[in-house]
């Protein structure tokens, strides 16, 4: 006896050994064990010819699920498959293919000779790629006849073996028993009442054998209709019901003996006589076997050491396990839920892994990193024949014997658990997944989603393209790329889903798709042959981006040379597609809100600063480079009377929606209050009780500066804020030491005011703390960097114009770009926003300014028309004569009549005509409605008529009452 031999001879010894022992459906499970063994096969088929149809019925399964060897329960003797072929031939065949979808590599099958002929087939499911070789093909014909000679002894007719119609097929599972009898009970569903009602139950032979007692299934049969999930049963036949779908679940009962079962229900819809459908009607089912427990699959998985679940085609939870129990939750709670309600049923990259091996109708295996308790679990998932799937969780040890991988890739593309168990996991993968996890736990935005997988995800895989693709209205929005020209970007970025046919099926399945070459690419997608050129990329793997359960883009991964897709780096893809889902969801969530928050902020702040005759600005306004909130930096120019400027500078503490909103609310309030032309410390005062107002964790920074171009000076208040920089005409540049108030919110007025004479053509540099402090700046440094840039910057010859038309903005601009280039060289880095304004200061030529007292008696009229004449004469302003005259006459017959001493007209020629009236009295005229009886009243109607604007300006000393005109065309 050669070597190769022995094992063969030693396994038939075993079976003649053993056969006395044995009942039909134990010989048949040790024949297929030890033949599935021998061969190194996946499972094993024994059919029986039913010599009354012609047909071959499955009597026999291992190593099978039920459903998988269901699909071979009843077949015709002349159909095209293995055993029906071995038995037509009576010789061994030999199929290379995966007849069930499993993963297997071919079929072997021999026919069952007995003395009355072929009575049936024997049938191997093989894994490896080679047929079997003649040693193993002598001991697959040896096994057969001892099977034929087995089945013949028995007095039963072995057709009696399968389930009865429409039952399921009496298939056995490895190392278990096969159960004797099912005990059935029919059901049915009335919609009008909701009830259900069962029939006596039935008792079904199963072994071929005469049962010893009818009442051996007497306790099971008395438990069928006293389900401990009644409730839940009829829910569930409700709900089949409404939905107009099958029925299939199964259902825990409890025995005498304590211990509890399963049975199974299987119902469908009855149409009533007028077409509609009238009511539900079904079996409920399980194995008769009072000490079994319940069926010995059930049993066997209830009490394996992995979790294990089923689910249905619509992704209902059908059977948890108790190891599932104690690692997912009470199996009570979860039966009939959806598998994405669960919270395990939402760990990213799950889903997508389900429906690929529910699409693919193939078993795979692949690590899941539970987001609720930080473990990786091994998971394996199983496809059922007609829908449904079944899930095996483990957990991972750190250990693996060297040369492991390789071995469980394969075997997890045949649904085999690898020696040790699936709690083994390649260290190297795990190690990606938790670096790349890591990194788009820090992602905020979805540029550092794209981003960390073009650094994380392309390097490992030999990759050198990505395009991450959101789906938006129907259409694909490219987020981010690498790899890609922009030409190329524009071309697929805003096209429909419909266009787009491979990310369109990827998303419609929820199953990546993986193209190893432009020529499959073409042959699945003819009509993109001109966009595979334009990629110029070789192979493809489309990920499906799921989240929440809803599709929300796809993730491109692509390489330039054309390549295959092995299962562990499909896996691999597969679950990171889910992490980047999920991370992607997050991030654009936030890019609106941010983006929503920037937008708000923006519409506070001025859309454009006025070029005023006596001051221009720029400004720049940088948000935070990082983090996720805006803040509450803001600046204005604000024109006031006599062509003076208010010039203002704030920061909110505090970053976020309710910092930028304050910020709106102080920028409105100040506006408001400078329109009373009010001083820089009375307006703070106002500005601090608002703050104040808004609570007490509200503080705000605040420097308010009023300009007047005649006298030249800058009258200004601080509140916690840090004073202007100042570059004179010359070039010098220095920083005023002015004490600043504490913050608005903390301060308690009255506020300082600061009075500084600026020379001619001065420059303000106003900024806030942004700008010069940093995590690696105090701010004094900041400050000293600040103006040793302004003083490089306007060291070139003629920087200010002199002579030139006042308003050229565009030197600011150019100026506020070497200052944020300078001290802000790298934003995105910066956690603070920040504000810089310049403002270019020039006063009112002396030509342009006239004054002169009048007396306190009603000679001042006369005498204040008489100079307004000579004034605008000598300005050439002869056409706005009698409109002065007007203005002045009523302003100073309203001081005669209504206030006092000494009286002053002032006229400013400017881009308009301002006359002002000052006097010794605080009262501030009104507009009120004359009656026709009245004798005045209607004198400041004829100075709003008259004037472009009007207005009352409070002074220390008294007031001033002011009016503005258009100049002529011709000035």
């Amino acid at each position: 006896m050669s070597r190769i031999e022995q094992p063969e001879a030693m396994r038939l010894r075993l079976l003649a050994a053993s056969d006395h022992d044995l009942s039909m459906a134990e010989a048949l499970n040790v024949a297929l064990q030890q033949v599935t063994a021998d061969l190194g096969g996946l499972g094993g088929l024994v059919h029986w010819r039913d010599p009354g149809s012609d047909r071959l019925r499955l009597v026999a399964a291992s190593g099978l699920a039920p459903e998988l060897a269901g699909a071979w329960a009843n077949l015709r003797a002349e159909e095209d498959v293995p055993p029906a072929r071995a038995l037509r031939s009576g010789a061994f065949v030999w199929v290379a293919e995966d007849s069930l979808g499993i993963g297997a590599s071919g079929t072997a099958a021999v026919p069952l000779l007995g003395t009355s002929g072929r009575v049936g087939a024997l049938s191997v499911l093989m894994a490896g790629p080679d047929e079997p070789d003649p040693a193993q093909r002598s001991f697959l014909g040896s096994v057969a006849v001892w099977a034929a000679g087995h089945l013949e002894k028995r007095h039963a007719t072995p057709s009696g073996v399968v389930s009865a119609p429409g039952e399921p097929p009496a298939i056995d599972w490895p190392g278990r028993e096969m159960p004797r009898a099912v005990a059935i009970r029919h059901w049915e569903y009335d919609a009008a009442t909701g009830s259900v009602t069962f029939t006596q139950p039935v008792v079904i032979d199963m072994s071929g054998e005469s049962l010893q007692a009818f009442d051996e299934s007497a306790d099971l049969c008395r438990h069928l209709p006293g389900i401990e999930d009644l409730p839940t049963f009829t829910a569930d036949i409700r709900e089949a019901y409404d939905s107009g779908t099958a029925h299939d679940t199964e259902y825990r009962v409890h025995h005498s003996d304590g211990t509890f079962g399963w049975v199974r229900a299987r119902g469908h819809m009855v149409p009533g006589e007028d077409g509609t459908s009238a009511h539900m009607v079904g079996t409920l089912w399980g194995p008769a076997h009072p000490q079994a427990t319940g069926d010995p699959a059930v049993a066997a998985l209830r009490d394996m050491d992995e979790g294990f679940l089923a689910v249905d085609e619509d992704w209902r939870i059908t059977f948890v396990n108790e190891e599932a129990e104690r690692l997912l939750g009470p199996g009570r709670t979860m039966l009939g839920s959806a598998l994405w309600d669960i919270p395990i049923g939402r760990t990213p990259g799950l889903e997508a892994q389900c429906r690929r091996a529910s699409a693919e109708r193939k078993p795979i295996g692949f690590d899941l990193h539970a987001p609720t308790d930080q473990r990786v679990r091994r998971v394996r998932l199983v496809p059922l024949q007609g829908g449904g799937l079944t899930i095996y969780f483990a957990g991972v040890t750190d250990e693996r014997p060297e040369g492991a991988d390789r071995s469980v890739g394969e075997r997890s593309e045949m649904g085999v658990p690898p020696a040790g168990g699936w709690g083994r996991v390649a260290a190297g993968r795990t190690a990606r997944m938790s670096e790349l996890t890591a990194a788009l736990a820090e992602a905020v935005t979805s540029s550092d989603v794209v981003k960390a997988v073009a650094e994380r995800v392309l390097p490992p895989f030999g990759a050198d393209g990505l395009v991450v693709n959101a789906l938006e209205g129907g259409r694909l929005h490219v987020v981010g790329s690498v790899g890609y020209t922009e030409e190329f970007l524009r071309q697929i970025s805003g096209i429909s889903l419909t266009s787009h046919m491979a990310i369109a099926e990827t998303l419609r399945t929820r199953t990546p798709g993986f193209v190893e070459s432009p020529a499959e690419y073409v042959q699945l997608y003819p009509q993109f042959e001109g966009f595979v050129a334009a990629s110029t990329k070789s192979a493809w793997a489309f990920l499906p981006l799921i989240a929440s359960g809803h599709a929300i883009g796809c993730c491109v991964v692509s390489f330039s040379r054309p390549r295959s897709f092995s299962e562990e780096e499909r896996t691999l893809l597969i679950a990171l597609s889910g992490l980047i889902a999920q991370a992607l969801d997050r991030a654009r969530l936030y890019d609106v809100e941010h983006t929503r928050a920037q937008e708000l902020q923006r519409s506070l702040l001025p859309r454009t600063l006025p070029s005023l005759p006596a001051v221009c600005a720029a400004a720049r306004y940088m948000p935070a480079g990082k983090g996720e909130e805006v803040g509450g930096d803001w600046y204005d120019l604000i024109p006031l009377s006599g062509d003076r400027v208010a010039i203002v500078i704030g920061d909110v503490m505090g970053h976020g929606i309710a910092e930028a909103a304050v910020m709106g609310q102080l920028r409105t309030a100040v506006r408001a209050l400078a329109d009373l032309e009010l001083s820089p410390d009375e307006l703070l005062s106002h500005l601090n009780e608002l703050v104040s107002y808004l609570g007490d964790d509200k503080y705000a920074t605040c420097s308010y500066a009023v300009f007047d171009p005649v006298t030249r000076i800058c009258s200004l208040s601080l509140a916690g804020h840090l004073p202007p920089v100042i570059v004179h005409p010359d070039g010098t540049v220095h920083s005023p030491e002015l004490a600043s108030d504490p913050p608005l919110g903390a301060a308690e007025p009255p506020f300082e005011t600061h009075e500084l004479h600026l020379p001619d053509e001065s420059l303000l540099v106003f900024c806030t703390d942004g700008l010069v402090e940093s995590a690696t700046r105090d701010i004094d440094q900041g400050l000293a960097q600040l103006r040793q840039t302004l003083a490089k910057a306007v060291a070139r010859p003629s920087y200010f114009p002199t002579g030139t038309q006042h308003g050229d903005t565009r030197r600011l601009d150019d100026l506020c770009d070497v200052i944020v280039s300078a001290l802000l060289p790298d934003r995105e880095q910066t956690n603070d926003d920040a504000v810089l304004l310049v403002a270019h200061t020039r006063g009112t030529p002396v030509d342009s300014v006239a004054s002169c007292s009048l007396p306190d008696d009603p000679r001042a009229a006369g005498q204040a028309r008489e100079y307004v004449r000579s004034q605008l004469a000598v300005w050439g302003l002869d056409d706005l004569t009698m409109t002065t005259e007007l203005l002045v006459s009523e302003l100073v017959g309203n001081v005669i009549r209504h206030a006092s001493g000494p009286m002053r007209v002032r006229l400013l020629r400017s881009r308009s005509l301002i006359c002002e009236v000052y006097d010794g009295s605080l009262t501030s005229p009104r507009i009120r409605r004359a009656a026709y009886t009245d004798e005045g009243g209607r004198g400041l109607h004829l100075v709003a008529a008259l004037s472009q604007r009007w207005g009352t300006r409070h002074l220390d000393e008294g007031k001033c009452i002011w009016t503005e005109q258009d100049l002529p065309l011709a000035h």
